[in-house]
């Protein structure tokens, strides 16, 4: 039985895709392009990829530079991520959401973070500020 919880739209945007999860913030330059696989040590996301994936995750972090170019790079070999649900945006991941059309919720109802699991499919509906646990 799928679960539908609120959200607030950033980037515009309907996705369904399964999701991964990182609990620590993602600077999006550490990532391989060609695989979407994170590269920085030390993190709990390290040796996993993001493509075409709905990413679940704290926040951005980074330059604005490492941030935006981060995401194109991974865009040239369309390993991005299928859309975003952040619990604290900043201003360059909302900005590469909008450009580069991928999209992104915050402000999502708290029981949505207890019960997603990685690998669970999920639909962010942006337009209608909803995601749906399918």
């Amino acid at each position: 039985m799928s679960k539908v919880y609120k959200c607030h739209k950033i980037s515009d945007g309907k996705v369904e895709a399964e999701v991964t999860i990182s609990k620590d913030p993602i600077m999006f330059y550490l990532l391989e392009p060609e695989t979407g696989k994170m590269i920085e040590p030390n993190h709990d996301f390290t040796g996993r990829s993001m493509s075409g994936k709905i990413l679940v995750f704290p926040s951005g972090k980074g330059s604005s530079v490492v941030q935006a170019d981060g995401l194109f790079q991974l865009m040239k070999y369309k390993n991005q991520p299928a859309g975003m649900i952040v619990e604290y945006p900043e201003t360059v991941l909302v900005t590469s959401a909008i450009v580069f059309e991928i999209p992104l919720v915050d402000k999502v109802d708290p029981q949505f973070y207890k019960d997603i699991k990685e690998g669970d499919k999920i639909i962010i509906d942006a337009t209608n500020e909803e995601i749906t646990i399918l």
